[in-house]
């Protein structure tokens, strides 16, 4: 596969200027029939881009990067094309004649990975950072990161600590060891143990950050839903009128609350009904909220009726329509999304949640679920170690958890999940 010179643009369409990249054993020849004489390594060089028949395709700066010291650790070559469409088919086309092919959906950084300018964590780092909608998914993607992969050189150096000592109990039982040694053997263990649990604790906050917060406004009909939604969103996006029972579905929308993104659901009012696709619309609601992440339970003043919520969800009770008169309790949370009375404290609310429900704390951020499977495996498998009576059988558990930590990092046993790490790549990475 690396044999091959591919090529992409790396940068978004209907920009003035477009980077082609190229990569590959004979990225520099395929330059050389396009753009003749290449520039030094590392130093830009405008030149006339040619076809075959001669004919100008564009004029553009040329950037050379000669392997290794490359992005992907092969022969480079950047092309800074001016915008048009009709400029990179051009010059797309003239590559294809000159012997490249245009790349797959994250074969550069595969390419780099298999040439060791990264491991398999740092990829899947890259691919949540281009997916980033929000600043804490940014800050994740960058720190949640760094700090797992600082974890998993932590943790590899203490396993392999561990299994130098069992290894040595097994391969001499009868020699004169200290004998604290199976003891301080077991401690480690489940020292490390204890670690790589705490960081699968943390986990679920960690996913709930990188896929997007559910929060589902739930509560009786007209009691001002479909209007707190659209406050929050600040945009019209669920119908609101008067007549009960208008909103019969889930509408929703996605906004950011202090940098944790969150789809926001409006629900069918909760009521017992003879309509059955007014029904199928409270049943609907009912699911939705008992897969949520924060239940927004609603109410109107002066009189409020607050919904049964699903026990094991969060729930934050706001009372609506206060401009209408004060409402008991008054320790709840009381807005006018008519006047905007409330909206401020309520948005300050909703965004501690979301804080609450994504902070990891420093931990290492099992984002994804290959990541999670890992280390879930390595933790099962140093657990089944420290069960184990026989010395010759914790060994064996001790080499299925460097197993796992290897499939994590892409150490060991990595080419059948090359294609779901790197498959959701754009094209140009």
């Amino acid at each position: 596969m690396t044999q091959n010179t591919i090529f992409a643009p790396i940068t978004g369409r209907g920009g003035a200027v477009t980077v082609l990249r190229l990569s590959g054993a004979n990225a520099l020849q395929v330059t050389h029939h396009l753009a003749g004489a290449l520039p030094a390594p590392r130093r830009a060089g405008l030149r006339a881009l040619r076809d075959a028949a001669g004919g100008i395709l564009d004029n553009a700066l040329v950037l050379t990067f000669p392997a290794p010291k490359s992005f992907t650790g092969e022969d480079c070559v950047e092309l800074s094309l001016h915008g048009g469409r009709a400029v990179l088919a051009a010059v797309s086309a003239a590559l294809v004649a000159a012997g490249a092919r245009p790349a797959e959906p994250g074969e550069f950084s595969r390419r780099a990975f298999l040439h060791g300018k990264f491991d398999l964590l740092q990829a899947e780092a890259i691919a949540d950072l281009i997916a980033a909608e929000t600043e804490a998914q940014r800050r994740q993607a960058i720190n949640g990161a760094d700090a797992l992969h600082l974890a998993c050189i932590a943790w590899r150096e203490s396993l392999r600590q561990v299994m130098a000592r069992q290894e040595a109990l097994i391969d001499f039982p009868d020699e004169d060891l200290p004998p604290d040694v199976e003891q301080k053997l077991i401690q480690d263990i489940e020292t490390l143990l204890h670690d790589m649990q705490t960081a699968l604790a943390a986990a679920p906050r960690a996913n709930r950050l990188r896929e997007g917060l559910e929060f589902v406004i739930l509560g009786p009909p007209n009691v001002g839903k479909s209007t707190l939604l659209n406050a929050l969103a600040g945009a019209e996006i669920a119908i609101v009128s008067e007549i009960p029972g208008t909103t019969r579905d889930a509408i929703g929308t996605r906004i950011d609350l202090a940098g944790i993104p969150v789809h926001l659901t409006d629900t069918a009012g909760l009521r017992e009904t003879a309509d059955a696709i007014e029904a199928e619309g409270v049943r609907r609601a009912q699911n939705r909220a008992a897969r949520a992440d924060l239940i927004i339970a609603v109410a109107a003043a002066p009189n409020p009726q607050f919904p049964p919520t699903s026990e094991g969800v969060e729930t934050l009770r706001v009372i609506t329509k206060s401009d209408l008169g004060e409402a008991s309790p008054a320790d709840y949370l009381q807005v006018s999304a008519r006047t905007g009375a409330g909206m401020a404290a309520l948005l300050e609310t909703l965004s501690r949640a979301a804080i609450k429900l994504t902070d990891t704390k420093g931990l290492p951020a099992l984002a994804r679920p290959r990541q999670l499977a890992c280390v879930r495996d390595a933790a099962t498998a140093l657990a089944d170690a420290m069960a184990s009576p026989e010395p010759e059988l914790r060994g064996e558990n001790l080499r299925a958890a460097a197993a796992a930590l290897g499939r994590l990092t892409g150490m060991i046993g990595v080419e059948e999940i090359l294609d779901a790490v790197f498959g959701g790549f754009c094209i140009g990475k």
